[in-house]
């Protein structure tokens, strides 16, 4: 079931979005060589929590961190760990923020040190993926739409779209219907409606888009071992268009 969000509930989702716009550019310093993930979780967890948020994802079907630290290969969900970064890695953080109730999610991919030019690219095509699919996004559109403009683009510069992981509505819940899939037919699936809440984050590889899954039970990650990358807002339809409610604006 859709829940439509009234323009109350909406300001209220935008307030945890703002408190998760303030972490991502904040971790623009923190991301360097030498620095280890788990650190990194443990400075968003405290970067939140201080402002009057939570992280929504810790213990959420047991994930037992603050954010997902997902580095080169791996696809989500990856757990933050005391490996530390290297020149060239390629990082995603994914994290959901929860203030009084109400939730934004987000994930952003961040260069660390002197990124290759295949990652670079990737980086690039991942992110005009999320903001194509973006500008497509009012009323009446259709998910079919969303995922077949992403499925090109990516395509069409040699890169594939992972199946297994879709967008999905948000508000109280982290996971709410629709699901967004990144990849499909155009004049497809659902129309969207003024009032819907949901996240669109294609997950992009180099290579193929099989995946391999840890023994962790949440890490996902290339079965051919390419690199991935992931950007990823949430959004809510207006009557004219879409508020991106996690634009970072720089």
């Amino acid at each position: 079931m859709i829940i439509i969000k009234t323009e109350k509930e909406i300001e209220k989702m935008q307030t945890a979005a703002d408190l998760l716009i303030q972490v991502h550019r904040a971790l623009r310093e923190e991301v360097k060589p030498g620095v280890s993930t788990l650190e990194l979780d443990r400075f968003v967890e405290k970067f939140i929590t201080d402002r009057g948020g939570y992280p929504e994802q810790k213990g959420y079907q047991g994930f037992p961190f603050s954010i997902c630290a997902s580095v080169n290969d791996e696809i989500c969900h990856g757990f933050p760990s005391e490996r530390k970064l290297k020149d060239g890695d390629l990082l995603t953080i994914d994290m959901v923020v929860n203030v009084d109730g109400y939730l934004a999610d987000s994930a952003w991919s961040y260069a660390v040190g002197n990124l290759s030019d295949e990652g670079k690219k990737l980086m690039t095509v991942t992110k005009e993926c999320l903001y194509k699919a973006i500008d497509i996004v009012k009323p009446g559109t259709r998910l079919g739409d969303i995922g077949h403009i992403i499925q090109s683009h990516a395509e069409a510069n040699g890169f594939s779209v992972v199946r297994d992981f879709v967008g999905h509505g948000i508000g109280k819940n982290m996971h709410e219907d629709p699901q967004v899939l990144h990849y499909g037919k155009p004049n497809r699936g659902m129309r969207l409606e003024e009032g819907m809440v949901f996240t669109i984050e294609p997950m992009i590889n180099a290579g193929d888009w099989p995946i391999a899954m840890d023994d962790n039970g949440w890490t996902a990650r290339t079965r051919d071992g390419s690199l991935s990358c992931q950007y990823e807002h949430t959004l809510a339809v207006t009557k004219d268009g879409v508020i991106v409610l996690t634009e970072q604006g720089d």
